[in-house]
């Protein structure tokens, strides 16, 4: 008769008893909650702070600093695909733990820079780092540790980091005002490397049965999942040849574009309809804090409905939405709604995704099928802004970018309808 390993835990607990309120998966997804919040406020959502200041100082126009981000985003997906390959094969811990370290060289290096040359060779690095910090490898690492629980561990991660912005935009204004943007720089770098670095390498495990414990803390231990074979370009021949992969690649990529679109230019649309400063600030500030909203609701029908059809859902509320304030753009009560509406499905895709990637894939290529998705992604982050700008230029209105979120959103929808067919 064999018997189950029970291995004592940081603090003492049996790790391997299968108890799951000890179970050691817990342990992975509460530092990643707090890593992934740290990770996206200081390489993300701090940004927006130091525009400005950078372009003062650095004598250079909006466009060339905006576009030093967009080059992060394009790097980020494309090395993506390399970063996937060895999540799959070696796990997170090790890769999670070097890109942190990349990460805080890469902010040090970003308060130094004095030509725009530097300025984007550093946000190059710090695309590179963000494919090994960000979401997609946090993703990655708790798939293997979950199962029946999966959609929970998920929720856990992407509410805590939904807050990313709310924590760091405030703190790093408040920095960037008491000591300047250089300054304000390093003192994140100091905090990115306290949080993430020791953290990633101390806690993380590739897989379960490495602790001699099963997903979700019960039963015995499974067979190791075996990774793709082949290299990266076989791999995607493999994934583009599958419909099924095309159509929740092109769902989410269309999602993607809407989303982002929105996050840019709600703003600016607000006021151009004639809505007071207030009521533009708050309906953009609230998009985040219902997107966390709209992540619980999802997560509570995924029990009980297919991820696919939950989410497909989700996405034709959001072209009913875009409908809403098409018809009565001035209006501030169809503002309301659509906000409401709208950004209750913002943050969905983000937790649907690594679902249903799992469901039709499996956890033993889900970093390298996942980056292969996240490449197209990645472009519609990139074009999502820069689509409704040029439409807003060409026609003096953003009514042919609304049309085109009512049209894009219900493509999404249709598309994962289709995936889940398949």
């Amino acid at each position: 008769m064999t018997t189950r390993q029970v291995l004592p835990g940081p603090t003492g607990l049996a790790i391997g008893s299968g108890d799951v309120r000890t179970f050691y998966g817990w342990r992975i997804v509460g530092v990643l909650a707090v890593t992934e919040t740290v990770s996206w406020g200081i390489l993300y959502y701090a940004f927006s702070v130091f525009m400005v200041p950078m372009q003062r100082d650095l004598g250079v126009s909006t466009v060339t600093v905006s576009g030093a981000f967009s080059l992060a985003l394009v790097v980020m997906g494309v090395s993506a695909l390399a970063v996937g390959r060895r999540l799959d094969r070696h796990g997170g811990r090790g890769l999670m733990s070097w890109g942190s370290v990349l990460a805080v060289a890469v902010v040090v290096s970003w308060s130094q820079v004095q030509e725009a040359w530097q300025l984007y060779a550093v946000f190059a690095g710090l695309g590179v780092a963000g494919s090994m910090v960000l979401y997609e490898p946090a993703f990655a690492v708790v798939v293997r540790w979950f199962d029946r629980r999966r959609a929970r561990a998920l929720l856990v991660i992407t509410v805590v980091a939904g807050f990313a912005s709310t924590i760091f935009v405030p703190t790093a204004a408040a920095l960037e005002h008491a000591v300047g943007w250089r300054d304000a720089l390093l003192v994140l770098a100091g905090v990115l490397a306290v949080t993430t670095v020791l953290p990633h390498a101390l806690v993380l495990r590739r897989d379960p049965a490495d602790l001699g414990l099963a997903p979700d803390g019960d039963g015995p231990p499974r067979a190791e999942a075996a990774p793709a074979t082949g290299g990266i370009g076989a791999t995607a021949r493999d994934m583009w040849a599958d419909l099924r992969f095309r159509w929740l690649t092109l769902a989410f990529a269309l999602h993607t574009l809407a989303v982002i679109g929105v996050s840019v230019h709600l703003f600016p649309f607000l006021r151009e309809q004639g809505h007071g400063l207030g009521l533009a600030a708050a309906a953009t500030g609230a998009l985040g804090a219902l997107s966390v909203t709209g992540r619980l609701v999802v997560t509570g029908l995924f029990a009980r409905i297919s991820t696919a059809r939950v989410t497909s859902g989700v996405f034709a509320v959001q072209a009913a939405a875009a409908v809403v304030l098409l018809a009565a753009p001035s209006s501030a009560t169809a503002a309301v709604v659509f906000v409401v509406l709208f950004g209750l499905g913002f943050g969905v895709g983000t937790i649907a995704r690594p679902a249903l990637v799992v469901e039709a894939y499996g956890v033993g290529r889900f970093a390298t099928v996942s980056a292969l998705m996240g490449l197209a992604l990645a472009a519609a982050k990139v074009a999502g802004p820069v689509s409704v700008g040029a439409s807003r230029t060409a026609t003096g209105s953003y009514d042919g970018a609304l049309v085109a979120l009512v049209v894009v959103t219900l493509a999404s929808a249709l598309a994962l309808s289709r995936a889940a067919a398949r």
